[in-house]
């Protein structure tokens, strides 16, 4: 497959192979020369990663307090 290198510096990735290895709009590479080659590896993210922010309104604290809360209220008070 040929690609020309743009004024700017970029290549398009084509179609085939974005789809093969699941490359999506925003994937990070490493970039390094072996041998006068152009070597670019795709930096896929981890569990952790996927999930970074997918939760930023939620407040998990919030719940687990009123659960420790109710949980306290039905305890018998503590006696010396």
């Amino acid at each position: 497959m040929l690609v020309t290198l743009s004024s700017k510096g970029q290549l398009v990735i084509p179609k085939e192979i974005r789809q093969a290895l699941r490359l999506r709009r925003g994937t990070q590479f490493h970039v390094h020369l072996a041998e006068h080659k152009i070597i670019l590896e795709p930096v896929m993210p981890t569990a952790v990663d996927a999930l970074y922010g997918k939760y930023a309104d939620a407040d998990f604290l919030a719940a687990l307090e009123a659960e420790h809360q109710r949980e306290m209220s039905h305890e018998a008070p503590i006696r010396a």
